[in-house]
């Protein structure tokens, strides 16, 4: 299942680096990372297991329900998203995310 907030083909000629912030709390509350890297397990490398809010600073990311990029994913497009329902999740739960180059097609 592939859950969008815009057209993939929007984001398939992106190129360049990206960059994220995510929060722990809502409306960009709590500790903040700023990423510019794939993370296969977000748990693992940083003690997250949720994501309840985050700015997409450059490019095109997408983040998976479990790590390892498994299971549901949501595309998130450059913008700012106060609640994990705004980019269509129903849980802040986020396992691992990975930026969308063109390999990821």
């Amino acid at each position: 299942e592939f859950w969008l907030h815009t057209k993939a083909t929007d984001c398939k000629c992106y190129r360049g680096t990206g960059k994220i912030q995510i929060y722990e709390k809502t409306d960009f509350g709590g500790r903040m990372m700023e990423l510019m890297h794939d993370c296969p397990s977000l748990s693992e490398a940083f003690r997250y297991g949720d994501i309840q809010s985050c700015r997409v600073l450059e490019g095109y990311w997408i983040f998976y329900e479990q790590p390892n990029y498994r299971g549901r994913q949501y595309l998130l497009r450059p913008g700012e998203y106060k609640r994990f329902t705004e980019w269509g999740a129903m849980t802040p739960k986020v396992g691992s995310f990975r930026r969308v180059t063109d390999s990821s097609y």
